[in-house]
């Protein structure tokens, strides 16, 4: 009688941690599958930041360069009034 009831005992004990572990697996295959979709998400995101800071870094140089370009039209802008004003000047002290 006690070989049966420890045989009953080890069997419903198996059974039970065999219904617990299917029930496991399936919630870790839940688990790995959002897991999955979560580092695709996270590499999708990963992409369009570094293509999206590409982009920008282009046009931070190409506003750069608009940006030297313009200093130097001011810069010869204003060389060119000071070297107008000097003649204007020039031309009232002789006349």
């Amino acid at each position: 009688m006690l070989a049966f009831t420890l045989g009953w005992f080890a069997n419903w004990l198996v059974h039970r941690f065999r219904r617990a572990s299917a029930a496991d697996m399936g919630e870790l295959e839940r688990l790995a599958q959002s897991l999955h979709e979560a580092e695709e998400a996270r590499d999708q995101a990963i992409l369009y930041i570094e293509s999206r800071e590409g982009d920008l870094m282009n046009q931070i140089s190409q506003m750069e360069a608009e940006l030297r370009a313009t200093m130097e039209g001011l810069r010869d802008a204003r060389q060119e009034v000071e070297e107008m004003r000097a003649y204007i000047e020039r031309m009232h002290a002789k006349g």
